[in-house]
């Protein structure tokens, strides 16, 4: 359960984050995934991350603390086409200086739109994070915009694409609706018993 939640700092650098030791959970996502709408949801509160019209709009690392006890983390999307080739490279290093050099980081949640089939770029970023070892989940947003069918058989494409990919088992799987608020019992439970165990 959230009872508190204040945006902390941004930051355009890894080195200029907070250096409390809070863990810290962060969401990352394609462009459009429906990340700051997650955010807010989670957090019940509609202005804490600022949700836009147009993708890939945060273009830095955003800290926000929960509970006075966690601090959950906004990152750069990826994949968004309209930013010219250095900006994305430049966040991409952003992004990849975060997983390298955060000790405090103990979770990620990727965001994946559950009305797609598997797109390469997230398939390529969980392969990255299962690569380098970094604890993660995956959340599927927007499944308010599927009927029940297609939604588990959108999930069950997801778990054998992966397998097909060398995954011997499929990381924890949230799917979620920021519109109706499915799935934020279970993620936020999810956060506390991860919590409870460091």
């Amino acid at each position: 359960m959230i009872h508190s939640a204040r945006f902390l700092v941004s930051n355009s650098t890894v080195d200029q984050c907070p250096k409390s030791s809070f863990p810290e959970y962060a969401f990352i996502g394609r462009s459009n995934v429906g990340k700051s709408s997650i955010i807010n949801a989670l957090t019940n509160n509609k202005k804490l991350a600022k949700t836009s019209g147009t993708p890939g709009k945060t273009k830095l690392i955003n800290h926000f603390l929960i509970n006075e006890a966690w601090c959950l983390v906004d990152l750069p999307g990826y994949g968004y086409a309209k930013t010219s080739k250095q900006e994305r490279n430049e966040l991409k290093k952003l992004v990849n200086d975060y997983f390298a050099k955060r000790k405090q980081l103990v979770n990620t949640f990727v965001l994946i739109d559950s009305r797609h089939q598997p797109q390469d770029i997230d398939v390529d970023f969980i392969n990255t994070l299962g690569a380098q070892q970094h604890p993660f989940s995956i959340v599927f947003t927007k499944v308010d915009k599927l009927s029940n069918a297609q939604r588990q058989n959108n999930i069950s494409v997801y778990k054998s694409h992966l397998i097909e990919q060398g995954w011997e088992s499929v990381p924890p799987l949230f799917e979620s609706s920021a519109k109706t608020g499915e799935g934020k019992k279970e993620i936020l439970s999810y956060i506390e018993s991860v919590n409870s165990n460091l």
